[in-house]
């Protein structure tokens, strides 16, 4: 990382280009930056880096915060970058594999997938669909356990061919394997076979989606 000074001095070429004919001091780049001068004599003589200083200026001037720190050209970045992707991880909200788990929490944070584990969910136009949630108890055992992260497709829902779903009924938030029986009613059935299997009408039932993948394998 470049020192606080060659930040400084590549801030002051970028802000004479903008006032030509004008020296630039370190007082103007206090003042850009919107840092005291007794503070900015302080960062210099410490070799303090502001750090939320320094991104607020990057983004009023479209610069990149890596060339500025490192000296990294943007278009160096593309590629690594463009390997990850983002889905909605909602890691207050569980799926009980057992007695029945939700919340109304609807806060959530970014997870990062590789571009490797994105193929498994079905490629980058599905990820607008996907969700993360964690799992709640063993009935699902051995296919998911206790805090597996799981996806979710939430558009996936055609229960013809049967698979891994979660679903909300009056108990709770439940990740089971569903079959669609001929008479129309819904088996809920856990892999765990210490569990007995359910059998729901469908408007018992509210399919949020297809589980389509959690961490460390695929389902």
């Amino acid at each position: 990382m470049k020192s606080f000074m060659e930040i400084v001095e590549e801030i002051k070429d970028i802000i004479s280009q903008e006032i030509p004919g004008k020296k630039v001091f370190d007082k103007d780049i206090a003042d850009v930056l919107g840092i005291t001068q007794m503070n900015f004599a302080t960062m210099k003589k410490r070799d303090k880096i502001p750090f939320t200083e320094l991104l607020d200026f990057c983004a009023s001037k479209s610069i990149s915060i890596n060339w500025l720190l490192y000296g990294q050209a943007p278009e160096s970045l593309v590629e690594t970058t463009n390997r990850f992707y983002m889905v909605r991880y909602f890691s207050d909200i569980s799926a009980s594999a057992g007695g029945g788990s939700d919340t109304d929490n609807e806060e959530y944070e970014s997870l990062e997938l590789s571009e490797n584990f994105i193929d498994i969910l079905g490629g980058k136009n599905e990820l607008k669909n996907v969700e993360a949630i964690k799992v709640s108890g063993d009935s699902m055992e051995p296919t998911f356990s206790y805090d597996d992260i799981v996806f979710i497709n939430r558009q996936k829902n055609d229960l013809s061919r049967g698979g891994v779903f979660v679903i909300r009924t009056e108990h709770g938030l439940f990740i089971k394997r569903i079959s669609k029986r001929i008479d129309g009613k819904i088996d809920i059935i856990s892999d765990n076979k210490e569990y007995s299997k359910m059998t729901l009408y469908p408007q018992e039932i509210e399919l949020i989606g297809r589980v389509v993948g959690k961490f460390g394998s695929v389902d």
